[in-house]
C-alpha cells in the first residue's frame, strides 16, 4: 500500500450534531463526529485550530497526532476532547478503509456478530411511559431506558412527592413489560446522594438493569459509597473525557458499567483504552450515545472487538433527520444492530442530506426549581 498524507479537514454543521471529514491525497475520507453534545461550534473552532498541525501528517499515525494535540493543548477539556475524539474516528475510518477491513478488524478482532441495544422510552405520565416501553418491548427490543420522573419535577415542593411519583413510574414499566425486559433507569444527576440512596432503595423492588448518573460525577469516592448502600449496578462516565477520570472511578468501585462516549472520550482510541481498564476491574461497557448516526457506527465497531461490552444506547435512527445521514443505515432487527463488515466505519455520508439540515444550536436554558435555584442539565 502506497503512503499518503492529509490534505483537508472538513467540518460539517449539521443539524445538532459536528461531523468530520479528513480528506487524504489518494482520495480516501475519514468520517468523525465531535461530541461535545450542544456545543458543536466550540467543537468546530477547535477542530479548526488543529488542522493546521494535521496537514500533510499520515494518517496512519493515530495515537501520535492524539498525543501530540492533546499534549500541546495545556488546557484540557471537552471542547479540546471533542475535537479529538472526532479527528481520531476519523483517522481509523481512514485506515480501515485503505486496508479494506473494519476498524474491528485493527482493533483485535470481532468478538460478537451483533450488538445488543436500549431504546429510550418516554411519556407525561405513568400509563404514557408504560405504553411506550411495551411498544419498545415489542419491537424486539430487550431493554428500555427511562427517566423516573414526572415532568418539571424540579417544581415540587416536597422529596417526597416526586419520590413516589417515581417509584410509581418505574413499577408501571416493570408491569408493562414483564420481568423479561431489563429497565435502565436514568436519573440524570439530579439528586443529591441521600436522596438517590432513598429513592434506589425503592427502586430494588424492580430489579432495574442499571441506575445511571444518580448523582453528579465529580466525586468517585462519594458516588463509591452510593455504590456500596444500593442493591442496583451503577451506570455512570458520559461526561468524562480522559482515562484518568475513569481511573479514579474504577478505583473507588463507584459502578458497575462505565459509560464512554467515543466523540467525547478520545475517540476509538481513548474507549478502547476505557474498555480495557474496565475488564481489568470486571465492570462491563454501555457506550454513551446521544449524537447521529456517525456516533452509532463508531460505537458498533467498538462492542464488536471488546470481550466485557454489555448494552449499546440507541435512540432511534428511523426518522429524519438521522434516517437521511446515511446512504445505508446500519441495519436494526430485534432490538440488536449488525456488525457491519465494510471497510472502516462501514458507512458512506449521504451528500444529498448534508445541506438540507441547517445547524439547531444550542440554546442556554437549565431548569429552575420552585424556589429559583438552579438544577443540573
Amino acid at each position: 500500500m502506497q503512503p499518503t498524507r492529509i490534505e483537508k479537514v472538513e467540518t460539517l454543521l449539521w443539524q445538532k450534531w459536528l461531523i468530520v471529514r479528513i480528506h487524504c491525497e489518494d482520495g480516501t475520507v475519514g468520517i468523525g463526529e465531535g461530541g461535545v453534545h450542544g456545543w458543536q461550534r466550540p467543537t468546530e473552532t477547535m477542530v479548526r485550530v488543529m488542522e493546521p498541525y494535521l496537514l500533510g501528517k499520515d494518517p496512519a499515525k493515530i495515537e501520535h497526532h492524539y498525543q501530540f494535540l492533546y499534549r500541546s493543548s495545556h488546557f484540557m477539556g471537552s471542547v479540546v476532547q471533542g475535537a479529538l475524539s472526532a479527528i481520531d474516528i476519523a483517522l481509523w475510518d481512514i485506515k480501515g478503509k485503505r486496508l479494506g477491513v473494519p476498524i474491528y478488524d485493527l482493533m483485535g478482532g470481532k468478538t460478537r456478530d451483533r450488538v445488543r441495544c436500549y431504546m429510550h422510552v418516554g411519556g407525561d405520565t405513568a400509563e404514557d411511559l408504560a405504553a411506550d416501553a411495551a411498544d419498545a418491548a415489542a419491537q424486539g427490543f430487550t431493554a428500555v431506558r427511562f427517566s423516573p420522573f414526572p415532568p418539571e419535577f424540579w417544581l415540587h415542593k416536597a422529596h417526597a412527592e416526586w419520590e413516589q411519583e417515581a417509584v410509581r413510574r418505574v413499577g408501571a414499566v416493570r408491569e408493562s413489560v414483564g420481568p423479561d425486559i431489563d429497565i435502565c433507569i436514568e436519573i440524570h444527576r439530579q439528586m443529591a446522594p441521600a436522596e438517590s440512596i432513598a429513592l434506589g432503595r425503592r427502586l430494588e423492588q424492580f430489579n432495574p438493569y442499571f441506575y445511571e448518573d444518580p448523582m453528579l460525577p465529580d466525586s468517585p469516592a462519594i458516588m463509591g459509597d452510593l455504590q456500596e448502600r444500593v442493591n442496583i449496578p451503577i451506570a455512570t462516565g458520559e461526561r468524562f473525557t480522559t482515562i484518568f477520570e475513569y481511573q479514579q472511578l474504577l478505583e473507588a468501585k463507584a459502578c458497575a458499567y462505565v459509560r464512554p462516549d467515543l466523540c467525547l472520550c478520545g475517540g476509538l482510541t481513548g474507549c478502547k483504552k476505557v474498555a480495557a481498564m474496565a475488564e481489568a476491574h470486571h465492570v462491563k461497557v454501555i457506550p454513551h450515545n446521544p449524537l447521529s448516526p456517525v456516533s452509532t457506527a463508531a460505537c458498533v465497531q467498538l462492542d464488536a472487538c471488546i470481550p466485557n461490552f454489555a448494552l449499546q444506547e440507541y435512540t432511534g435512527e428511523s426518522e429524519p433527520p438521522k434516517s437521511e445521514l446515511l446512504v445505508t443505515p446500519l441495519e436494526l432487527k430485534d432490538g440488536y444492530l449488525t456488525v457491519p463488515d465494510g471497510p472502516g466505519l462501514g458507512i458512506e455520508l449521504n451528500e444529498d442530506t448534508l445541506t438540507k439540515y441547517p445547524v439547531d444550536d444550542k440554546v442556554l436554558e437549565t431548569p429552575i426549581a420552585f424556589d429559583g435555584s438552579i438544577a443540573d442539565r
